[in-house]
This record gives C-alpha cells, sequence and structure tokens, in this order.
C-alpha cells in the first residue's frame, strides 16, 4: 500500500495487485489487528519513528473509530491494535485519494522477461483469465519475495539450517467481561502452566499474546504455533504445507478457546472471528545489495543510505515459543537504520522488493517483517522507482541523496536526527 500510494502521488500510472478483495496484507488477512514497529525505545522514550504513508493510513483508521491508544509492551516499547473493518475501508480511501488503481482477486503466477535482468510482465490469475500486467517498474510487496522468485533473483529461506520462523492462525473472541478480564494478559501465561501440569492442556507455544480490542468485549489471540510432520514451521511457499497449515491452526483455535473460557471474564467468550489465512512469517528472503543482520538491529547501525528506521527487537518464533531479543535499553536510541540497498535485489533492473521478503539475515527478518518497517521500506520503494523512471535509471543506479530529500519531504523520519 505505502509503494503504490508513493509512486502514485509522483504521478506514476499505477496498479496495485491484490489476491483478496480486500487491502492489508497480514495486517487483515491473517487478523494481526495489530501495529508493531511504529515507535521505538529511544534512550528510554518511547516516540512513533514511522510516519509519511503510514499516518495517512492511522488517521483514515482512526476516523472511523478503529485505532486504539498504544498499549505498553514488556514495559520496553508499545504497539497499537486497530479494528479489521475499519482498516479495510480506510485502505480503500487512501488508495482512491492517491489515484492508485486495485485488480483485486488476482493472483500472480509467473511473469515474462524483457532480458534477463528487466521484467516485462507479471503474469496473473483472474476471474476474468490469465492477464499480462505490462510495466517499467515492479515492487515485490508479495511478503514471499514471489515476483522476484519468478525473475530469477537468488533467495534464502529460514536460517540456513531449513528453520523458518513458525506461523500462526490468530482469531478474536467476543462476549468477554471487560471489567472483570482486566488484565488478563497478566495471569493468562500462569494458568496455562497450571493446566499442563494438570495435564489438561497442550500449548503449541508458551508465551501468549492476548490482548483486547477497541471495545473491550474483543480480544485478539496470538498463541497458536504451525508445525509440519518433522516439527518444523509449515512453509507457506508449499501448497500442501499451507493447506495443513490452515487445518491445524483453526483445530489449535478451538483447543485454545477453551482453555480461555476457564479465565475469570472469559468464562461467557465465543469465537466470532478466524482469520482468512494463516499468518506467515518467514519464506524466502530475496538476496538484495547489502543484507540486513542482527548485529545491525541489536546495535542500532546507522547507515548513509537509510530510508527510514527499524525500533521492533529480534520476535523469534522458535519451536514452542517466541524469544525476544532488544538492543540496550534506554542506553541505545532503540532503533537501527534500513539502508535502501536492503530493497534493491541482486540482478534486476527495474524491481524492488519490501516487506518481510527484503533482503535481510533470518534473525534481523524477525524485527524488521513487522507492519511498521514494511510501510517503511514501501514508501521507499515506491518513491526510487518513480526516480528510477525520471531518471532513465536502475534500481541501484538511484541517487540515495534526491530520495532521501523526497521521503523527508513526505513526512518520512530517516533516522539522522535522534
Amino acid at each position: 500500500m505505502a509503494a503504490a500510494v508513493a509512486a502514485a502521488r509522483a504521478g506514476r500510472s499505477t496498479l496495485l495487485v491484490e489476491r483478496y478483495g480486500f487491502l492489508g496484507g497480514m495486517g487483515t488477512a491473517a487478523g494481526v489487528t495489530n501495529f508493531c514497529g511504529l515507535h521505538a525505545n529511544v534512550h528510554g522514550d518511547i516516540r512513533r519513528v514511522v510516519h509519511g504513508v503510514a499516518s495517512d493510513l492511522l488517521e483514515r483508521i482512526d476516523r472511523l473509530g478503529g485505532l486504539n491508544a498504544p498499549h505498553a509492551l514488556f514495559g520496553k516499547t508499545v504497539a497499537q491494535a486497530y479494528d479489521t473493518a475499519a482498516y479495510k475501508i480506510a485502505a480503500d480511501d487512501l488508495m482512491a485519494s492517491a489515484g492508485v488503481h486495485l485488480l483485486f482477486h488476482a493472483l500472480g503466477a509467473g511473469v515474462i522477461m524483457d532480458s534477463p535482468r528487466r521484467l516485462k510482465a507479471l503474469l496473473v490469475e483472474t476471474k476474468s483469465g490469465r492477464r499480462a500486467i505490462v510495466g517499467r517498474c515492479f515492487i515485490d510487496a508479495s511478503g514471499d519475495g514471489d515476483l522476484a522468485a519468478w525473475a530469477g533473483v537468488p533467495f534464502d529461506k529460514g536460517d540456513g539450517n531449513g528453520n523458518m520462523l513458525y506461523p500462526s492462525t490468530m482469531f478474536r473472541l467476543n462476549g468477554i467481561d471487560p471489567g472483570r478480564a482486566g488484565k488478563a494478559w497478566e495471569v493468562i501465561p500462569g494458568l496455562m502452566l497450571k493446566a499442563e501440569s494438570e495435564h489438561r492442556y497442550r500449548f503449541p507455544r508458551k508465551t501468549p499474546i492476548v490482548r483486547p480490542q477497541k471495545s473491550g468485549i474483543e480480544w485478539r489471540v496470538n498463541l497458536t504455533q504451525l508445525a509440519n510432520a518433522q516439527g518444523n514451521a509449515m512453509d507457506g511457499t508449499d501448497a500442501d504445507e499451507l493447506t495443513q497449515a490452515e487445518v491445524l491452526g483453526r483445530r489449535q483455535i478451538a483447543e485454545v478457546a477453551g482453555f480461555l473460557r476457564e479465565v475469570p471474564g472469559f468464562e461467557r467468550s465465543y469465537i466470532v472471528d478466524i482469520a482468512p489465512q494463516v499468518g506467515i512469517r518467514e519464506t524466502r528472503r530475496v538476496r538484495g545489495l547489502y543484507r540486513l543482520t542482527e548485529s545491525d538491529v541489536l546495535d542500532c547501525a546507522s547507515f548513509d543510505d537509510t530510508i527510514g528506521v527499524n525500533g521492533w527487537p529480534l520476535e523469534l518464533h522458535m519451536k514452542g515459543d517466541v524469544e525476544f531479543r532488544w538492543p540496550k535499553i534506554p542506553e541505545s536510541r532503540g532503533f537501527n537504520h534500513l539502508p535502501y540497498r536492503m530493497v534493491v535485489p541482486e540482478g534486476a533492473d527495474n524491481l524492488w522488493v519490501a516487506g518481510r521478503c527484503a533482503s535481510m539475515s533470518h534473525e534481523a527478518q524477525s524485527a524488521a517483517r513487522v507492519t511498521g518497517i514494511c510501510f517503511v521500506m514501501g514508501q521507499a520503494a515506491g518513491t526510487a522507482a518513480d526516480l528510477a523512471l525520471a531518471g532513465g535509471r536502475t534500481a541501484a543506479e538511484v541517487d540515495t541523496a534526491i530520495l532521501q530529500a523526497r521521503l523527508e519531504s513526505q513526512g518520512a523520519f530517516l533516522g539522522r536526527d535522534d
């Protein structure tokens, strides 16, 4: 969305291709219902560090009454919940205001190349049949790096040993008594331990995320973990494993929802929504001109070609649990720069990647895959595509000083001034 808005506002004819009938990616289709990565803990002071197109979207969600105030996480940062229905309506409005053309219910199926380094068209399957969408610039924001992979760009998966971040299926409960539930997220971990010790439940992972939505009677639940028969993370690019993951996720949800009805205030709760699809955290990571690393995140690295910042910690969804690793807080500034080179893939002249499929190590991707950082990469990619066309340049040849000036004029924070 951020890429499309940035390109369209620059005056470019822009088409956003979406497999579903609504926008939002994992935020709506996978029911995340929670913006992570919009803020950073800067020397102990939690600040909003992602602006630009993201602000335009959040303001629209807020006007529809669908945006929560930021809530504390671990005493170190904040996240911000939203209503998925409001998000979908706000996203439509944002695209219309920017002049973005939309093609819904279109599933990418392949590419046509002009040359080994240049894409000519994206092939899509639609209800009207197969189409070829011809363009001069392409931005792969598929999450899975589909377009880049079809174009022959090299990529990596997992930690080098085949281990990817585990996916989850999100769901929401209604019918909660907010007065009795209180800060239920503080007592639920202890109740889980007790239930397991009594051999009444076996949870797929130890760390629960159970939080209220805008209305206190509705809560979101993130407590599933989806493994294949070998115990490894389900692969979101494997059709058979993705099918198995959908079924397993709903089975785990039924168990978790039954347990939660034992929590004070949740006795009359019921499942009001299961996300339309499994929430995928990691599949392909496209190899770019620079690969963001774990030390870049934890050491709050700076880059001359910064396009924005990441203030989210490493969030490693490993077998049976979630591990968070943080920069030094409050000693550090709490964010790392995101270099332009991480959205420029190797061996492709008119292609950019934005989102969780950008050029990162397995560990760094666990931080920079979250929504706020995806907004940063998308806005930069859309803006860079306009500059490339204007100057007759390849993606790698875009003048980053000009790109940075354009991004800052759009309200983006690049982290060059704490």
